[in-house]
């Protein structure tokens, strides 16, 4: 931890940054509301981003949007490459099959980020970008398909980190009994869903990408709550879902011959599983749990 108060410029142009990067263009309006700086701080901060290349400005518009040079902020950052490599052509393949964009999202500082995207290439998206969204264990399905999934020692310790937390998202995690039967119930289900209250436009289901005996990474699919609802989504596209993380799986020990068996395979191997079977010959529908194993460790 540093043994000085953070640089309060240098905290508003990362909050500036990060909100530009939410849209193609931003006003000052936009922004203000967005970020809470002032506005004078926000034209000042604006201009020194222009003056160094990383905004341009549209005055015929009052619009500031980002430029290719912020690329250059990122190209140093080379985390999680395998995971994202062997999710994206087949995250791809998702959305183009049910336009509804997807995401993957990885563990790191007591939350999921979303690390990959079909935002580009889906016409149902909501939002320009969700890129390096922070998204919390708790109430988002992300977050909670990767922390459902984890070892009981690995939950206990989030849980108790999250009753701390600041993030307002995370303030559902001092009722611990509450999200323990949360928890329990993504595991019995095999997937995970958005707490109501987040964002009510829209909903996300999401299930975790297990391989090498651990929670990689969690994928999801968000749509439309006026168009969908979330028994409808686990109906068309659960099973869509789950096969793409079987996939990511695979794609992963192919990439590393030696490492552990995919996720369907981990979760027949393992009596401590839980697991959520399908008895597609009598019709059952998808997502209906008709057999399941006891509560224990999975990671």
């Amino acid at each position: 931890m540093a043994s000085f108060p953070p640089v309060q410029s240098v905290v508003r142009a990362m909050q500036l940054l990060q909100a530009l990067n939410t849209r193609p263009v931003s006003t000052i309006d936009v922004l203000h509301k967005q970020t809470g700086i002032p506005k004078p701080s926000l034209v000042r901060l604006l201009q020194t981003f222009a003056e160094i290349g990383v905004v341009r400005h549209a005055p015929q518009h009052g619009a500031y949007l980002l430029t290719s040079r912020v690329c250059s902020l990122a190209s140093g950052y080379h985390g999680e490459p395998k995971v994202v490599e062997a999710s994206a052509p087949l995250l791809d393949d998702l959305t183009k099959r049910i336009k509804w964009p997807a995401a993957l999202a990885m563990y790191e500082d007591n939350a999921v980020f979303v690390r990959y995207s079909t935002i580009p290439i889906s016409p149902l998206a909501l939002l320009h970008s969700t890129i390096d969204m922070r998204l919390s264990l708790v109430s988002r399905a992300l977050g909670r398909a990767y922390l459902a999934f984890c070892d009981n020692d690995e939950q206990d310790f989030l849980l108790t980190a999250l009753q701390s937390s600041k993030y307002p998202e995370d303030h559902c995690a001092q009722d611990a009994d509450s999200i323990r039967r949360v928890l329990d119930e993504v595991r019995r289900d095999g997937y995970a869903k958005r707490d109501p209250g987040v964002r009510p436009v829209s909903h996300t289901i999401a299930v975790p990408v297990l391989y090498a005996n651990r929670v990689q990474a969690s994928i999801g699919i968000t749509f439309f709550a006026s168009t969908l609802s979330v028994p409808q989504a686990v109906e068309r596209y659960l099973d869509d879902l789950l096969d793409t993380a079987d996939r990511i799986a695979a794609a992963l020990s192919q990439m590393q011959p030696s490492s552990s068996p995919s996720r369907r395979d981990s979760r027949s191997a393992a009596a401590s599983t839980p697991r959520v079977l399908r008895d597609r010959s009598a019709g059952e529908p998808a997502g209906r749990a008709v057999a399941l194993a006891e509560h224990e460790p999975l990671c």
